[in-house]
């Protein structure tokens, strides 16, 4: 599997088969480098952990120019059918779906979820994360924005989980300390990487106490350079 990181969430997964993208906050994000049409050239299906701007992000522009179906809990693709979706696959907290070359499911994650409409926040659903697996691949967790929960440690056996990506900024999600400890004491992957840190001034602004963290351990901590493509 051979990922790209954006910027905070946002993730382009290749795959045998299948270009997904996770949480696409392209517009708006003030760390984004790059070109959203070139990024979302070949791209198949969305992933959409929860529902909230920085992760919704552009998934209806790139839904609709691309064709891709979104994959995301039940509420919000109501609710993102509602603004003109077409193809999505709609799905809850431990549902798992088939699609062909890959399967999502998705898995609980600490946190809230909520859309501005008309400066009312509306509900859409829960907030989760996603474990994609690929033949051939790393089995491979996007956590979405969470804090630390004990049955992490269930859910990677349940999975195997291989690889995670996991938020580290702090204020909205765990910390980078506590992270690493999520990574070492539940989730044990062989490869580690932080997201949603240096976006905005008010979460972290680097992954140095995750990486310290990670340090003694048997987990790879790769830290993901902006628009460049690294195989897990």
């Amino acid at each position: 599997m051979k990922l790209t990181w954006y910027g905070h969430s946002a993730f382009r997964a290749e795959i045998d088969g299948a270009v997904v993208l996770i949480d696409p906050f392209f517009t708006g994000n003030p760390v984004f480098e790059g070109d959203i049409a070139a990024i979302s050239t070949g791209v198949t299906h969305i992933i959409v952990t929860h529902g909230h701007g920085d992760h919704v992000g552009d998934t209806l522009a790139i839904a609709e120019s691309s064709g891709a179906a979104v994959i995301t809990n039940y509420d919000l693709a109501m609710h993102l059918a509602s603004k003109g979706l077409k193809s999505f696959q709609p799905m809850n907290t431990g549902g798992t779906v088939d699609l062909g070359p890959f399967s999502v499911t998705l898995v609980r994650a600490d946190h809230s979820a909520g859309m501005g409409e008309g400066g009312v926040n509306v509900p859409v659903g829960s907030a989760n994360g996603a474990i994609i697996k690929a033949k051939g691949a790393k089995t491979l967790w996007h956590m979405g924005d969470t804090d630390i929960f004990s049955d992490m440690e269930l859910l990677s056996e349940i999975h195997g989980v291989e690889a995670c990506i996991c938020p580290i900024g702090d204020r909205f999600t765990m910390g980078g300390k506590v992270a690493a400890l999520a990574m070492t004491r539940f989730v044990k992957p062989k490869v580690a990487i932080p997201c949603h840190f240096g976006t905005f001034p008010i979460i972290d602004q680097n992954a140095d106490a995750f990486v310290a963290g990670l340090k003694g351990s048997a987990i790879e901590a790769i830290l993901p350079r902006k628009g460049e493509a690294f195989a897990i």
